[in-house]
């Protein structure tokens, strides 16, 4: 459904070699910033002798993943004499606030995944080493590395990154007549009646309803025009976020797009089959195929471009990535030790994504052939990563309250509770108190 690119291409989309400088500034915006104290320093990563610590994930909370990062901490153990990694592991939904409670408890130490959205929030705590001098002579494409920066520092290692963006199933939509992916708005809708017409309980989007994920609907109010946040203030309520939103309703109406529906209801009808588009991270197509009956079903996922109000807009997709920190204190050194080897020696950063579908965030790493000749990857890079911002929020540290405000609103609005209007500037009134 999508065309493959070359590998030069896909290395230019992920910021490696003479473009990387062109493309850094615009994902740099995958680091959000905010005002934060200073960071612990670098003094806080001298070698204390500890080499004890835990590495805080939600990863161990998945399937997908559990395995992935139990092979790396095996094999990173067996190479380094006297090294133990404690793995502590939250659920993904409840991951930050259990991150805020350890800081303030004073117990959050070691290394710790963080999806980039949460970056500013952790920075703001002063907890966060400065990771500046270990990064410092690593291979990070430019782009990936902007992900690990808040306010100038270093606070991060890049992991992996990408965006979010629409995943189809090419069998479902050729069976309705759809023979290229929509380009726009108006023929996004054409298709998605087309499936609907394939009837046999088939959701011909399942996009976001449920009130964990309808921040979903960021990039849609981007693709309608509205900024959403102008001047430090929000803006939904305007012409664009209002167009958008009653699009979405109409969709919702039609049976077009399901109620209750999150992320893990999307990957679970697309496991089966029973949708043509849902919203995704690359590393979503795994958790797909893995429960699929259909052992075919990873070579028709194909990604696609938010489609377009007006042909030769700009396709908008919030980004996403994953970085490791380290928290200064007592065994810093040897968690950053942990955390530069997992993100840019090839030996894990490649096997990491041949077993999970994440891709590397070094020059080396995207250029290894196992991610290079991997078409979907490529797509993905092409089509959605490319192309995508950080979501407006991220800079608050309040970002989080705000989105679930944004999210309560939307949803009143699909379920009939509150006209649009209405709801998107109680949206707009109640989040402009939160950054007050």
């Amino acid at each position: 459904m999508s065309d493959p690119i070359s590998r030069r291409t896909m290395l230019r989309m992920l910021g490696i070699g003479a473009t990387a400088a062109a493309l850094a500034p615009a994902l740099a915006a995958c680091a959000p910033s905010t005002q934060a104290p200073a960071p612990a320093g670098t003094e806080g990563l001298n070698d204390d002798g500890v080499k004890e610590f835990p590495f805080t994930s939600w990863s161990f909370n998945e399937a997908v993943t559990k395995q992935p990062m139990q092979d790396q901490i095996t094999k990173y153990t067996a190479a380094n004499a006297g090294v133990k990694i404690n793995t502590p592991s939250y659920p993904y939904n409840d991951y930050l606030n259990q991150l805020l409670l350890q800081v303030q408890g004073g117990r959050l130490t070691g290394a710790v995944q963080l999806d980039v959205a949460w970056l500013a929030t952790l920075a703001a705590t002063g907890k966060l080493a400065d990771l500046k001098s270990v990064a410092a002579d690593a291979d990070y494409a430019p782009a990936a590395l902007a992900l690990g920066q808040s306010k100038g520092t270093q606070y991060g290692l890049p992991w992996t990154f990408a965006g979010i963006g629409l995943i189809s199933n090419t069998e479902l939509l050729t069976k309705a007549g759809v023979t290229a992916p929509p380009k726009t708005i108006a023929e996004f809708e054409a298709a998605l009646t087309a499936v609907k017409g394939l009837g046999g309980g088939i959701v011909p989007w399942a996009g976001m309803t449920k009130v964990d994920q309808l921040k979903d609907i960021i990039p849609w109010m981007w693709e309608f025009g509205s900024p959403i946040v102008a001047d430090n203030k929000v803006v939904i309520g305007d012409d664009g976020s209002v167009e958008a939103i009653t699009w979405y309703k109409k969709l919702y109406d039609q049976k077009l797009i399901a109620p209750d529906v999150n992320r893990v209801d999307a990957r679970a009808l697309m496991s089966q089959g029973k949708t043509a588009f849902y919203e995704d991270a690359i590393g979503g197509k795994a958790t797909v195929t893995k429960s699929s009956p259909d052992k075919d079903l990873g070579s028709k996922m194909s990604p696609v471009a938010r489609p377009v109000k007006a042909s030769g807009d700009k396709p908008r997709h919030l980004a996403w990535g994953q970085v490791v920190a380290v928290m200064s204190g007592s065994g810093a050194a040897a968690a950053a030790n942990w955390a530069k080897t997992i993100t840019t020696d090839r030996s894990y950063t490649v096997e990491y994504f041949t077993k999970t579908g994440l891709p590397p965030t070094t020059n080396a790493g995207l250029a290894d052939a196992a991610v290079k000749n991997d078409k979907f990857a490529a797509d993905f890079t092409a089509q959605i990563g490319a192309n995508s911002s950080a979501s407006p929020f991220w800079v608050y540290p309040q970002f989080s309250q705000m989105e679930k405000v944004l999210a309560e609103e939307v949803q009143a609005i699909l379920i009939g509770k509150k006209q649009v209007k209405e709801a998107l500037t109680s949206a707009r009134d109640r989040m402009n108190d939160l950054i007050k």
